[in-house]
């Protein structure tokens, strides 16, 4: 079960930083990171590289052209996290990930971080 409370908190955690937008966030995605670390067996800190995106910062990351930025994101629908778990190296991080087949998975090596979210499986 999941307490409203901290639900609520990790909402406004995970905002789109660039806006302030806050959004409900899948609590699968929750799930999923919990799932990841059990397997990792690892217990050390996420770090979240980027959450909710409001669909203008959406916009605006495509036009800069950082890279990776899909035009229907399911960051913006809070459905997805780009994150590194400390300690562990990015390639366990994503082969959990993947393992979990709970959603989607892509791996960014030369940006140092895995994404992941709720939407059909697949992996690139």
């Amino acid at each position: 079960r999941y307490t409203p409370e901290a639900l609520v908190a990790l909402n406004r955690f995970l905002r789109d930083h660039y806006s302030g937008e806050v959004a409900a966030i899948d609590p699968r995605l929750f799930d999923l990171m919990h799932r990841m670390q059990r397997e990792l067996r690892h217990d050390g800190a996420f770090e979240i590289v980027s959450a909710y995106r409001g669909p203008a910062t959406n916009a605006r990351l495509r036009r800069i052209g950082g890279g990776g930025v899909a035009r229907h994101s399911l960051h913006m629908e809070g459905r997805a996290l780009d994150l590194r778990l400390a300690g562990v190296a990015l390639a366990d991080l994503r082969n959990a990930a993947v393992d979990a087949r709970q959603g989607g998975v892509g791996f960014y090596a030369r940006e140092q971080f895995v994404h992941v979210d709720t939407g059909r499986v697949r992996a690139w």
